[in-house]
């Protein structure tokens, strides 16, 4: 967990440089891309790159899906990032290759450290493994690691890694099988 220093509550842990770059990402995807039709994908993944994402082959990314600050995602060949679904990216997240986020689930990589009078932002990253499937509105925290093959059921909120072929649902999510 990395640890922002922060004087109070109020105040950001970002650089003006760092917002003002997050403000020209979210109008560059609101007036370039939020509209565009599915077959727009390269279009979606150009800026995407522009903005300093990692992306290898050829994954997918929906219109309605909200990323954070592109420079802390990593997207490997057919990752799908869904409808609506929500990359909160202050950390880095890593969805490997053939890994599904459905529509809604959110991927959180930012928390406060409570027990500090300031609550400094604290980020950890979140790795979605190889052909892993995270169910819509599903909630993954930060630091959290969703091993390959693995699934997340719907609307489950993971607190703890998933095992490579594990099987997960509830709140919190709780193992309730294994894929052979």
């Amino acid at each position: 967990m990395k640890t922002y220093a922060q004087p109070s509550p109020y105040a950001s842990p970002w650089t003006p440089g760092q917002r003002l770059r997050a403000l020209l990402w979210g109008c560059c995807w609101s007036l370039l891309c939020g509209w565009t039709p599915k077959p727009c994908n390269p279009w979606r993944l150009f800026w995407l790159r522009i903005f300093g994402a990692t992306i290898q082959g050829r994954p997918f990314v929906h219109q309605r899906a909200r990323i954070q600050l592109p420079w802390n995602l990593t997207l490997h060949d057919r990752a799908c990032l869904g409808d609506r679904a929500n990359a909160y990216t202050l950390g880095p997240i890593r969805l490997g290759a053939g890994a599904t986020i459905a529509q809604e689930a959110y991927l959180c990589t930012g928390t406060h450290k409570f027990d500090d009078p300031a609550l400094p932002l604290q980020t950890a990253p979140i790795v979605i493994g190889a052909h892993a499937f995270v169910g819509a509105r599903a909630f993954i925290l930060p630091g959290v690691t969703v091993g390959e093959r693995a699934i997340v059921a719907a609307c489950a909120v993971v607190v703890h890694d998933v095992p490579a072929g594990g099987v997960v649902a509830g709140n919190p999510a709780r193992p309730i099988a294994r894929k052979a």
